[in-house]
């Protein structure tokens, strides 16, 4: 778990959202949201990558939220294959923009979170994005800012890398690709952190 966090119950469109909030290291400079994994294969805000990315996130300023979307452990609500789960994050959004003031924006999403974060991209900008392990093929991502990190396993068992670049390939996106990785990353979380703190 994330050390030194709160919990937030946040009013969503299908009632509370659970929320870990982790604040920022030093002053505040941005917000960001984190979406977790397909939560039909037991992915929640706990997610080891979800976690990392917050930290990150709040060791270069921003206070990091990050919610179970809609049916997912004590939030309200029914799963809904990444489409209702866009407005939980633009309530999640309000809900610390109303508290932190119009602050830039940093995104990011994990697998399943991928999807929802690409779509919510359609709908703001945001000044940093970050999408590891999309959910291509799975889900039909729409194309992404140029400014978005892609990061994915070369091995991974989920989403083939070959799909991943196929999305890229018309929208010119750069993808950073970890050779031998899975999924999860398994075994290369603390490169992956490297690597995302030195590019995002």
């Amino acid at each position: 778990m994330i050390n030194h966090y709160a919990q937030e119950i946040i009013s969503g469109p299908q009632g509370a959202l659970e929320t870990i909030v982790l604040p920022a290291v030093g002053e505040t400079r941005g917000i960001a949201v984190i979406a977790h994994p397909n939560p039909t294969q037991g992915g929640t805000n706990t997610n080891k990558v979800v976690q990392m990315l917050a930290k990150i996130a709040s060791r270069q300023g921003y206070v990091a939220y990050c919610p179970n979307l809609r049916g997912v452990g004590n939030s309200a609500g029914v799963h809904d294959r990444g489409i209702g789960e866009v407005e939980d994050v633009l309530a999640v959004l309000a809900f610390a923009r109303a508290r932190h003031g119009d602050l830039p924006l940093l995104l990011g999403g994990f697998s399943f979170g991928t999807f929802v974060m690409a779509q919510v991209c359609q709908q703001i900008e945001a000044e940093k994005i970050i999408l590891c392990g999309p959910a291509v093929g799975r889900f039909p991502l729409p194309a992404v800012p140029a400014h978005t990190l892609v990061v994915h396993g070369e091995e991974d068992e989920v989403i083939p890398l070959a799909h991943v670049l196929d999305w890229a390939r018309p929208q010119a996106l750069p993808v950073v690709v970890f050779p031998g990785g899975s999924h999860f990353f398994h075994g290369r979380l603390t490169h992956l952190q490297q690597v995302v703190e030195r590019l995002w």
